[in-house]
């Protein structure tokens, strides 16, 4: 991939990335968006799912056999030479690699070593196998992802990989690099999905601890029984996003969807959401998707067509703020993010 030059306000930040799936390569092309040189150490083999080059913007890569006298003392050598490393394999694959932590306490001492894994690097699940969808169940998130009878579905990767994993393990790495900065010492930030993802959820234990989160779906507007927040079925077959939380925002819905005889200020009464629920799904079965989209998207509404993978990226949102780039190949992925007003 590109091995130009880096800016940004990491420039200047050296990483070592083991070559892995998802979460710890996400966190590697952040560091590298934001001018961190990633370099990632690739093994004879490949992966077990290919994902292409999706997750390789920015970064450098060198492919090492860890098996061979030759391989392991480069891949020592060039982790040496850097600020951080991250990896996502189980507890002790690196330690019998002999590119464990301790490897490198008295020769680089400052090393800041990241570690991602499923349920950590402790505990009585730490050697066990999983995956996005069991962290997420075990932290108790995965019980509100639910329509009430159907079976609990997640967007696949993005709460527990993404969202628990990558995205805490490059907020570790960071703060990990700003203490070593002053103390001289690196240390093992050990990310765990688990823990990210019951870290993300602290606003509905805050809600649920003030009595303000219901365990019961009918009662809890959140967990698709409302008639004011959730998806709902258009003409075509296809989604629109309703998301009128607040008062003056309901108000506008039953304004703009011809319903002026529901009383707006009964919008928490759940014991009338079924009926009304079915008037305004009835409503929203009139028009097609983009039909709605024309009509209310942007109004105080709060009402978001939703889209495909495939139609996120030509959306007039999107393209007003470049959120997606294209490849060489032409395909669309995501642009870098945040944005900086100066050191981009």
């Amino acid at each position: 991939m590109d091995s130009s030059p880096q800016r940004g306000p990491l420039a200047g930040l050296h990483i070592i990335e083991m070559a892995g799936l998802g979460p710890c390569p996400l966190t590697g092309m952040l560091l590298a968006d934001h001018g961190a040189d990633v370099l990632v150490i690739d093994r004879p083999g490949g992966q077990v799912i290919d994902t292409g080059t999706a997750l390789d913007r920015g970064k450098r890569r060198v492919c090492l056999d860890l098996k061979t006298h030759e391989g392991l003392a480069e891949a020592r050598r060039l982790i040496e030479g850097a600020d951080a490393l991250i990896e996502g394999f189980r507890p002790g694959v690196m330690e019998r690699l002999g590119l464990g932590p301790e490897t490198f306490s008295a020769s680089h001492p400052r090393l800041v070593y990241g570690r991602l894994t499923g349920w950590g690097q402790t505990g009585p699940l730490a050697q066990a196998a999983g995956h996005d969808i069991n962290y997420v169940a075990l932290t108790g998130v995965l019980s509100i992802a639910s329509h009430s009878g159907v079976a609990p579905s997640l967007p696949a990767t993005l709460v527990g990989d993404m969202g628990g994993g990558a995205m805490l393990l490059a907020f570790g790495l960071m703060a990990a690099l700003w203490e070593a900065q002053r103390s001289g010492r690196g240390q093992v930030v050990d990310a765990a999905m688990v823990d990210g993802v019951g870290l993300l959820s602290s606003l509905l234990h805050s809600l649920r601890a003030a009595g303000r989160w219901s365990d019961e779906p009918a009662q809890n507007f959140f967990l698709h029984s409302s008639p004011f927040y959730d998806c709902f079925e258009c003409a075509d077959g296809r989604f629109v996003s309703l998301g009128a939380l607040e008062p003056q925002f309901y108000a506008e819905l039953l304004h703009r969807l011809g319903l002026g005889d529901v009383d707006p200020s009964a919008q928490q009464d759940w014991r009338q959401w079924p009926a009304l629920r079915e008037r305004v799904a009835a409503r929203i079965r009139e028009k097609t998707r983009d039909e709605w989209a024309a009509l209310l998207e942007g109004s105080d509404v709060c009402l978001a067509p939703v889209l495909t993978l495939a139609e996120a990226p030509l959306h007039r949102h999107a393209l007003a703020r470049g959120s997606f780039v294209q490849t060489e190949g032409g395909h669309w992925q995501p642009a870098k993010a945040p944005r900086f007003s100066r050191s981009n």
